[in-house]
């Protein structure tokens, strides 16, 4: 009894310091738990479920009711694209198996850009299918590192995601094959400066349809970020008018934008159901219009930009 009288007081001791440092640690947990709330607030509607669907031939739609994920399907494996957030990765796993296919047998995922809505489940997804996961150079950098990028618009308030482990690079116009598969990556910069874009031709019997999926081509930033000058991104004008390009002369019959409404997907897809003819998935004006929507876009934001300077200057 006297020994542990005597141990009393450094009992007594190590609890007080523990507990000072369990309130330090959790009040850095509520902080950055509030700061990521705060900058997820569409989390919940971005991640609403979502039944899965063929869109055309070998390729399906796998992602959340906000976020794409695309699945093209072969004998030989399957090629993925994007992870939506980080809490998405289960719901695109289970959407494979409701359409007969298995998260083990996809052989390659590819990301459209590194923000935590479209890459936050890709260490997941790679975790549950061991897949090689192949990226731009700018946007493999930052899948490794599980960092937001310096030279990102969204650099200020970025999320941090899951680092990705044993992520490959690739080049403006390389090919993907899996099996029979080949998707061909198109560099098309701005929204990030890693930006990529897919392409890829589906068949279904003598029908065959050229299919784009588009990166992101708004113009959205967060911080003091300026489009019109900034030092980290000074290209970004460049390469916003580049992605422009491609989506102007690309062979597009299909559509499918990083979220779905920018494409109105939803919209093509409740017509199909009602069985409106011809099918309302296939639009072969959907790139050129996704380009005009963007330049518009960018225009108006060079203008908003300019004319906060001037008032500055003022």
């Amino acid at each position: 009894m006297g020994q542990d009288a005597a141990r009393a007081p450094a009992a007594v001791k190590f609890t007080f310091v523990h507990l000072l440092l369990y309130c330090f640690v959790l009040s850095l947990v509520s902080v950055a738990f509030g700061q990521s709330a705060q900058r997820c607030a569409k989390c919940g509607e971005w991640n609403r479920p979502q039944k899965p669907f063929r869109i055309f031939g070998n390729s399906y739609y796998v992602g959340t009711h906000g976020l794409s994920s695309i699945l093209i399907t072969s004998e030989r494996g399957h090629v993925l694209i994007d992870g939506a957030l980080p809490q998405s990765a289960a719901q695109i796993a289970n959407n494979l198996r409701a359409l007969g296919f298995h998260i083990e047998d996809v052989k390659v995922i590819l990301n459209s850009h590194v923000h935590f809505d479209h890459a936050g489940g890709i260490a997941e997804l790679q975790r549950l299918s061991h897949a090689r996961v192949v990226a731009s150079d700018w946007s493999a950098n930052v899948l490794r590192s599980g960092r937001p990028g310096t030279g990102d618009p969204q650099y200020i308030r970025g999320v941090s995601i899951a680092p990705v482990a044993n992520v490959g690079r690739l080049h403006d116009g390389e090919a993907i094959r899996v099996g029979e598969i080949s998707i061909r990556a198109h560099i098309t910069p701005g929204h990030t400066p890693g930006g990529t874009s897919f392409t890829w031709k589906t068949c279904e019997g003598p029908i065959c349809r050229n299919m784009v999926y588009a990166d992101s081509t708004t113009p959205v930033s967060s911080g003091a970020f300026r489009f019109t000058s900034s030092r980290d991104y000074p290209g970004a004008q460049a390469d916003f008018e580049k992605s422009f390009a491609f989506m102007e002369t690309t062979p597009c019959d299909i559509l499918i934008t990083t979220h779905p409404e920018a494409s109105l997907l939803w919209e093509r897809l409740e017509a199909r159901g009602k069985g409106t003819f011809p099918d309302p998935m296939v639009n072969s004006r959907a790139c050129r219009e996704l380009a005009e929507h963007g330049r518009e876009q960018l225009r108006e934001r060079f203008a908003e930009e300019r004319r906060k300077q001037s008032q500055k200057a003022n």
